[in-house]
């Protein structure tokens, strides 16, 4: 079954573009577009999507805040946030609304594609060095809330699951963890999996957004 995707972007041209890419894959199928976030939430109650591609600056309701709403649904799509490096603060609260990820509006059509496919089989798009780089620039601007208690959930790690948190807050593949810690794939890929269900998280995104928000990974991707 093809992966349904809707477009969220207030500019049609852009729209015309990703559909363009997208409509040449088998696999893929563009459902429904919108112009802004209220268009979006209209058309989402009536449509069945897997993956929304949402733009970060729009009119009525912006990318951050259409992409709460629709995380706080019952059996949501994932959704990818689009954004252009240099201008959108907004791209680290759209991680921590619940999006799977984000993308710079440039990337390549393979890149897009892949990360399209990665967040509809359930992975979240992390690992680019410009994730680091715009979590690095932004995430000591943006106000944490319920720190104690997030460090407190930490204590429940063991010290193996702690460093392989600090690997993936840093950007790191499971492949790339388990080269670093001389692991199996397969044993990191359990230690992710315990830390996700330790701290109530949902996906990856998530531990980097918790690493950076109690200080654990500082500005930089280095560890505290």
């Amino acid at each position: 079954m093809a992966i349904r995707v809707m477009l969220v972007d207030d500019q049609v041209l852009l729209r015309t573009g990703f559909r363009m890419v997208l409509a040449a894959q088998p696999d893929m199928e563009v459902v429904a577009e919108a112009g802004d976030g209220v268009e979006a939430l209209e058309v989402l109650r009536g449509t069945a999507v897997d993956v929304v591609l949402m733009d970060v600056r729009m009119p009525k309701l912006d990318g951050v805040e259409t992409t709460r709403r629709i995380c706080m649904e019952d059996n949501p799509p994932k959704v990818l946030i689009l954004t252009t490096f240099d201008l959108d603060e907004y791209a680290f609260s759209g991680l921590k609304a619940g999006a799977s990820g984000f993308m710079l509006k440039d990337v390549p059509p393979g890149e897009l594609l892949g990360a399209i496919r990665s967040v509809h089989s359930g992975d979240a798009v992390v690992a680019p060095s410009t994730t680091r780089r715009l979590l690095d620039r932004f995430a000591p601007m943006l106000p944490s809330s319920g720190k104690e208690p997030q460090l407190a959930e930490l204590g429940r790690l063991t010290e193996r699951e702690r460093e392989v948190m600090i690997l993936v807050a840093q950007g790191l593949s499971n492949g790339e963890i388990a080269a670093r810690l001389v692991l199996s794939e397969a044993t990191v890929k359990t230690h992710v999996g315990r830390i996700l269900t330790k701290l109530n998280l949902r996906d990856r995104v998530q531990v980097v957004v918790l690493a950076y928000e109690t200080g654990i990974v500082r500005a930089g991707g280095g560890a505290a």
